[in-house]
């Protein structure tokens, strides 16, 4: 079906790119070009669709476009037979542009649509922990714009009415126009003793919760750590927040956490991670490729039905070898006969999503353990052995079972390569390191830690790395992270991604004061 060229205006939410609605992530997925704001976070734009053109517009843009610039650009696009997707931090119609935007469009007879998002003004107060609207707590909300203007002057309301009111005031804020709004609703009459709250880089891991009365708050809007936007909310409601504070309360809550896991492969990691309140940095040091050649696994897969057991030690394996059996003239069958060993529960449920049940998964997941493992099985001397694997997998496994007299077939069925930080490293993991604004930094394989070594320097990388806690996800991991003179602070007792975060929590819980 042809699509129509049109503009999606889409409310992308106040910071976490959880809170964008099911529209808006379907308009994503559908466009051809993408003109976001630079506050978007730039994880939502991994739902684009590939080779999507991708824009980044807005005063904070490295290459910001003025607001008549980016309505011709819709425009522009659109007529090129182009489906827009324009993303918006907030929601299009709530201080914003987005009016200005559909206006111009309409105008250009360009057809247009806008999803709506979650304010800044509703969501942050909600992950502060502060509801707008409470029994006794007054029959208003109203919401102030604090930033008309890029010279510091306050908005241009009148403080004395809106002081009358009785509910609860939410005023953006930009870092220029606090102080002095802040002064304009004392000087006309607001009760300095009055519930307040100021919040900085809400809905995010960053977010910073101050609640004091008004006239505290006035003294403390000169600080520093204020000089980011922020929102203030204002009213009895504020009383609440330490019966309802929920986001800033999970165990993980401001920790930095590096991610080095392969960027395809670091969801399920990043998702627990932030679920528990961190801030993670995604740098991943590896990429998971397919061989040089495919000729050795493809005659392993023609032949797979001569072997006794096919034993497989990640979820790689278990995706490149399943997926190049099936790609050709085989599927599942081709299996029947052939016994399956999975190297820890991950691999034991990847190979379920292909439909098959493992009969073997060792208690340990050491190269030793397996064999130990399948040597309860029966007897060695004289099995055929297939083990699909990364071309730097360690060779003792192959090994130990060949002095026991099997037959055993190595074959590479993916790749581990190394990611070069100038096209992969967005932050500047050194500089973070340098400046001890990293509490964890998590190695998944042997090869995430080699190659993190690569990149950054083994002495630099194993001096640095002294002060942050270290977790690796098992003892061959941990074993190489020793080997780079880098030592393990944090090892489950299962070696899987959620054993790993609960013992990263269970880390900050018995030495809170570990955090940088």
């Amino acid at each position: 079906m042809e699509k129509t060229p049109t503009v999606s205006i889409i409310g992308a939410g106040p910071g976490d790119p959880s809170l964008i609605s099911l529209h808006g992530l379907r308009a994503l997925a559908q466009a051809d070009v993408v003109i976001f704001d630079h506050l978007v976070h730039k994880r939502l734009l991994r739902h684009a669709r590939p080779g999507a053109e991708r824009i980044d517009v807005g005063p904070a843009a490295p290459q910001p476009l003025a607001q008549e610039a980016i309505c011709y650009l819709l425009a522009e696009k659109a007529r090129e037979g182009k489906v827009v997707a324009r993303l918006k931090w907030g929601d299009p119609f709530v201080f914003d542009r987005g009016g200005e935007e559909a206006i111009f469009l309409h105008e250009q007879g360009v057809p247009f649509e806008v999803i709506p998002g979650i304010p800044a003004a509703v969501g942050v107060p909600a992950y502060a922990g502060i509801p707008l609207t409470y029994p006794g707590a007054g029959d208003a909300v109203v919401f102030v714009r604090g930033f008309e203007s890029e010279d510091g002057r306050r908005p241009d309301v009148d403080w004395a009415s809106l002081g009358k009111i009785d509910g609860t005031l939410v005023c953006y804020c930009g870092p220029r126009q606090l102080p002095a709004i802040l002064d304009a609703m004392l000087s006309h009459g607001w009760d300095p003793a009055c519930p307040a709250a100021l919040v900085v880089n809400g809905t995010t891991p960053a977010q910073e919760t101050v609640s004091a009365t008004l006239g505290e708050l006035a003294r403390q809007a000169r600080e520093p750590r204020f000089r980011e936007p922020a929102m203030l909310i204002v009213g009895r409601v504020i009383g609440l927040r330490e019966h309802l504070r929920w986001f800033d309360a999970r165990p993980l809550f401001g920790k930095r956490v590096v991610v080095t896991r392969p960027r395809e492969q670091a969801v399920e990691l990043v998702e627990l991670l932030e679920g528990l309140g961190a801030s993670v940095i995604e740098a991943p040091a590896v990429r998971i490729v397919p061989p040089d050649d495919f000729q050795p696994l493809d005659e392993a897969i023609a032949s797979v039905g001569q072997y006794d057991w096919i034993v497989f030690t990640s979820v790689n394996g278990v995706d490149y070898f399943l997926q190049r059996l099936q790609a050709g003239p085989y599927d599942a069958r081709t299996l029947a006969g052939v016994k399956l060993c999975a190297v820890g529960p991950g691999t034991a449920e990847r190979l379920a999503k292909y439909w098959l049940k493992v009969d073997l998964m060792p208690g340990e997941y050491r190269a030793e353990a397996v064999v130990e493992a399948l040597r309860g099985e029966g007897e060695i001397a004289g099995r055929k052995f297939l083990l699909p694997r990364t071309d730097i997998a360690r060779e003792v496994l192959g090994d130990e079972l060949r002095r026991l007299g099997a037959e055993v077939t190595e074959v590479t069925a993916y790749r581990s390569v190394a990611v070069e930080p100038e096209r992969e490293h967005e932050p500047d993991i050194f500089r973070m390191l340098l400046d001890r604004k990293v509490d964890v930094v998590t190695f998944t394989s042997a090869s995430t830690v080699r190659n993190f070594c690569r990149l950054y320097g083994t002495d630099a990388v194993a001096d640095l790395l002294r002060s942050v806690a270290i977790a690796s996800i098992g003892p061959v991991t941990a074993e190489a992270a020793l080997q780079c003179d880098i030592h393990t602070s944090i090892m489950p007792s299962e070696y899987t991604i959620p054993a790993l975060v609960r013992a990263i929590v269970e880390h900050f819980e018995r030495a809170p004061s570990v955090a940088t």
